[in-house]
């Protein structure tokens, strides 16, 4: 029996998935992890430490629940993305990776870079604005604010990049990570923005570009040594961790659309041709010579955790149970749920939190409730651009927030369309079998594996409430952008004044 083994490197956690041909799951592992915020607007993560060592450690599990008689015709590993690792020639990171667009640690150089450039030329050529999501200007941070370790790397990755090299050998990006890599890549041309990028990467090697399940390499002695995966087996691309999730869910052709629920919410819609908006990120596909819009937030489940933290540890049962029992719309009370600024269609990561109407009326429910609203109106924000582009001809949700009996409904009623539910929940770790699948030839390459056994339909009874309160929230955030701007300011400021502090008295 032929096996595929997947690998996903997410935010919380790296998940991994034996599946045969068929696309039949033998057996699964999740090991859960946390990344680290040392400063103010700073996400990095140990890439060595905690992503390579975890792949290892997922990889010899399952290696060990191969059946008997299976042998394995190919692996794949997709991750967070788009980040940044710098590695000398051995392979050693030399500073621990740059996340992706909750790190927003570059935006004076997004400055600099658009002033250099011209935005306009940017979103043409790459497909977006520059934002916090892109990694050419945190390619620039380091060579401004860090240039030893920049001087002494001899090559840059993603993720998942990062890892096939420890696997192989071999120095590659897929085209879709590399169409997140802004503004070093011409996305309508499938190809590097040689100019541009030279400019920016300096000395530093533009890596060999491939598509997500071209077979790169083979696992090495020394990687197999350390994986427990047999030397010689073929490894795929791979991609980003979302857009490998779209591909597990059968979201391929244009008019396909995605919603991912997790920490974040991320979207993503298979379009027909080349098509830039602003407001969105426009790149490549998973399959070889096609375009898509993504979109992203920057909180959705990790503001459910919040409410849950700072009101006083309530089981989430509880607190869906409190949230189902309040009415739609809150009984008046709206929620801007830009606790950590704002990605898609904002741009905005000195956006804040707002809450208003609130009364001594509401309840810890109505705040639950106002939350997953507020999230679900950012979606329709966001779907509204999308269709701009291309309507959508289908949904498909996934991810462990439709676990939530709350959150895919409101969403479903605030943006009145309905979302299909696959059967495998596994995410991007089952995409990235797919992806190995065919790479290694086992299966056609227009192959599905999706199986819908669910629709969320939205309750028409809701939908002329929440037009009214949609036309409100629109004009919650440009009525406190300057405001909360200020907050924010002396918010950050507050904060470093206090990691000063706190530096000082270490020494």
């Amino acid at each position: 029996m032929d096996l595929l083994l997947g690998i996903d490197i997410g935010t919380g956690s790296t998940k991994g998935v034996l599946v045969d041909s068929a696309g039949t799951v033998v057996a699964t592992e999740i090991i859960s992890h946390s990344i680290e915020f040392p400063r103010p607007g700073w996400a990095e993560v140990d890439a060595e430490a905690l992503w390579w060592r975890e792949v290892c450690d997922i990889s010899g599990a399952l290696m060990g629940r191969v059946p008997r008689g299976g042998q394995l015709a190919g692996m794949c590993v997709s991750g967070l993305g788009p980040c940044l690792v710098l590695c000398d020639e051995g392979l050693r990171p030399l500073r621990k990776a740059i996340l992706y667009g909750i790190d927003s640690r570059a935006m004076g150089e997004i400055d600099s870079l658009n002033a250099e450039f011209g935005e306009s030329s940017i979103v043409d050529r790459a497909g977006s604005l520059l934002s916090s999501q892109a990694v050419g200007p945190k390619l620039e941070w380091v060579r401004l604010h860090e240039p030893a370790v920049f001087e002494g790397a001899t090559g840059w990755y993603g993720s998942n990049s990062y890892v096939v090299a420890k696997l192989t050998g071999e120095y590659v990006m897929d085209h879709h990570t590399a169409s997140q890599c802004d503004p070093l890549y011409a996305t309508r041309e499938f190809d590097w923005n040689h100019e541009w990028a030279l400019r920016i990467c300096g000395h530093l090697p533009l890596p060999r570009l491939v598509w997500p399940s071209d077979v790169v390499g083979t696992v090495t002695p020394q990687a197999a040594a350390a994986t427990g995966v047999p030397a010689g087996t073929p490894v795929v691309a791979g991609t980003v961790d979302a857009y490998a999730e779209a591909f597990s869910a059968g979201v391929r052709a244009p008019g396909d659309q995605m919603l991912m629920y997790g920490s974040t919410m991320f979207l993503v819609q298979i379009i027909g041709e080349y098509h830039t908006d602003p407001a969105l990120w426009t790149t490549t596909a998973v399959d070889r010579g096609r375009f898509a819009l993504a979109a992203g937030t920057s909180t959705a489940g990790t503001l459910i955790d919040w409410l849950q933290s700072v009101t006083g540890g309530a089981a989430l049962a509880d607190l869906t149970a409190e949230a189902l029992a309040v009415p739609p719309g809150a009984d008046g009370l709206l929620m801007l749920p830009y606790l950590a600024g704002e990605r898609t269609p904002v741009f905005d990561p000195q956006a804040r939190g707002v809450l208003a109407g609130l009364t001594l009326q509401h309840t810890r429910g109505h705040l639950v409730r106002a939350a997953y609203e507020g999230i679900a109106f950012g979606i329709r924000h966001i779907l509204e651009r999308f269709d701009d582009a291309h309507r959508a001809s289908r949904t498909v949700a996934v991810g462990g927030g439709l676990k939530s009996p709350v959150w895919a409904q409101t969403i479903s009623d605030v943006t009145g369309r309905a979302q299909l539910v696959p059967k495998e929940a596994i995410g991007a770790s089952y995409g990235d079998a797919l992806l190995a699948a065919i790479g290694a030839g086992l299966v056609a390459a227009d192959t599905d594996w999706t199986k819908i056994v669910g629709q969320i339909e939205p309750d028409s009874r809701n939908r002329g409430r929440y037009d009214d309160l949609y036309g409100t929230w629109l004009e919650l955030y440009p009525a406190t952008r300057d405001q909360v701007h200020r907050l924010g300011d002396r918010g950050d400021r507050q904060a470093a004044s206090a990691v000063s502090r706190e530096s000082t008295s270490r020494a």
